[in-house]
């Protein structure tokens, strides 16, 4: 771990390779030439020059941030005047440390960015750069119109999602006792340089977010930005417009806990919304579609849900495999990983007489579901129940009651559909078995389509 000395160290080398050195020289010459730099030092910038230099892409607080970030880096040993500005060097290394640095240079900046003062911090400071760093996200992916067709929810009052994310990631850090982060208790606990570091590095949203805010607020070395792994593309059935229930944030964290193929596009599969209230419908629409994400809102506003790891099968047996997980997203997000306990993963089952019919995502001890969604005279109904923990996920109840209703669900595919998907309803029953062919002209049949059509060439589809 690291100290609070470490940016006060005569030699710093860039760690940006020359190309984009350049880049970030022509950002601090165009910051340093601004005309709201007259009651700085030469060759630095001000507070306002960078306000000015940033407009609206980001919220005034996460700039003011950025600033004292940079600002507080002293590679002189000497106390600054608030006329100095931030300089070249000091410029260089706070952006350096921050989309380049390890997690120990960039704790060291963060602390500078959430306090003036040397040594540890409170929480509740850690909590409300978390908030702002959140909502800073938010504000420059919906001003440079990059939210990839999901939306940002508009809400009276303080952003919700922004609390909830911001306290889910803040849960994530280990106090001096060792204890995690648990809420409003914790608030008055000091958090020195070496747990900021930790939480740094083992929260990758963090770094993530910074890297969001520096690239897109400052239109700098945007090109290292890979924003479809963040954000999913909103695919949706061609001449259907659909707002889904999920606001950009829920989305983000969701997408973060699959595996990196599956990041770049969700695919709408079903929607209560767009296709109604029919568990055959469901059926018909989420079978042999790959890995999805099925999540719902009950009437107590708890929104919660499942990925299936594989595509879902119609039978009546468990299927899936140790990579399914359960969700919650409201009143907070957490994710509930398989403990080994049993291989009841995922459930599929209709229009059977003495077989269970419905959607499960988990069997827990007492042979009871977490969540059950019955078939479709019972549609708009689900249990959920696990006391005190569900077995197969170690979740707790995710319902806001064991019997809910619910009159949103939605079901999400998510990376490329599978093969077996594209090639549907393309392939001829002769041009996969020839022997079909042989028997049909030996009987004597005509085959009236022989000479109309050509016979495609699946291995090397045209493009």
């Amino acid at each position: 771990m690291g100290n609070s000395q470490s940016l006060s160290r005569p030699k710093f080398r860039s760690q940006f390779l020359p190309k984009e050195q350049a880049e970030i020289d022509g950002l601090f010459d165009a910051l340093s030439s601004d005309r709201h730099n007259s009651e700085t030092s030469p060759r630095s910038f001000s507070l306002q020059a960078l306000k000015s230099h940033v407009g609206e892409a980001l919220p005034p607080e996460m700039v003011t941030r950025l600033y004292n970030g940079m600002w507080r880096v002293n590679l002189t040993g000497r106390a600054q005047g608030p006329s100095q500005g931030v300089s070249r060097e000091q410029f260089t290394v706070s952006m350096s440390h921050l989309l380049k640095g390890n997690s120990e240079e960039k704790s060291l900046v963060i602390l500078k960015m959430i306090s003036a003062t040397e040594g540890p911090v409170k929480a509740r400071q850690v909590q409300k750069f978390t908030e702002d760093l959140v909502s800073a996200v938010v504000h420059v992916l919906t001003h440079r119109q990059e939210l990839r067709g999901w939306t940002r929810k508009k809400t009276a009052g303080p952003p919700a999602r922004v609390q909830v994310l911001a306290a889910q990631l803040l849960s994530e850090m280990r106090l001096q006792d060792g204890q995690r982060f648990r809420g409003p208790q914790c608030l008055d606990h000091d958090c020195d340089q070496a747990m900021i570091e930790d939480w740094v590095f083992r929260v990758p949203h963090v770094t993530t977010f910074l890297s969001v805010v520096i690239h897109r607020g400052f239109l700098v070395l945007c090109s290292s930005l890979d924003l479809a792994t963040l954000v999913p593309a909103c695919q949706v059935e061609q001449g259907r417009e659909f707002e889904s229930f999920l606001d950009v944030l829920s989305v983000i964290y969701l997408n973060s806990q699959l595996a990196r193929e599956q990041r770049h596009c969700w695919r709408l599969l079903f929607s209560s919304q767009l296709h109604g209230q029919s568990f055959s419908q469901l059926c018909g629409r989420i079978t042999h579609q790959g890995p999805c994400l099925a999540i719902l809102e009950d009437h107590d506003g708890h929104v919660f849900g499942g990925f299936a790891s594989c595509s879902w099968e119609v039978k009546p047996q468990f299927q899936g495999d140790n990579k399914c997980f359960l969700f919650s997203i409201a009143p907070c997000m957490a994710v509930y990983m398989h403990t080994g306990y049993n291989d009841h993963y995922m459930y599929l089952n209709h229009g059977q007489q003495t077989i269970p019919n419905g959607l499960l995502i988990v069997q827990s001890r007492a042979m009871s579901s977490v969540p059950w969604l019955p078939k479709d005279a019972d549609f708009g109904k689900g249990h959920s129940k696990a006391k005190p923990r569900c077995t197969t996920y170690n979740s707790p109840q995710l319902s806001a009651k064991e019997d809910f209703r619910f009159d949103k669900i939605e079901v999400w595919g998510v990376g490329d559909p599978p093969e077996t998907q594209l090639a549907k309803g393309k392939k001829s029953i002769l041009d996969v078995d020839p022997e079909t062919q042989i028997l049909l002209e030996a009987s004597g049949r005509v085959r009236h389509s022989e000479g109309l059509r050509e016979v495609p060439d699946y291995d090397n589809p045209k493009e």
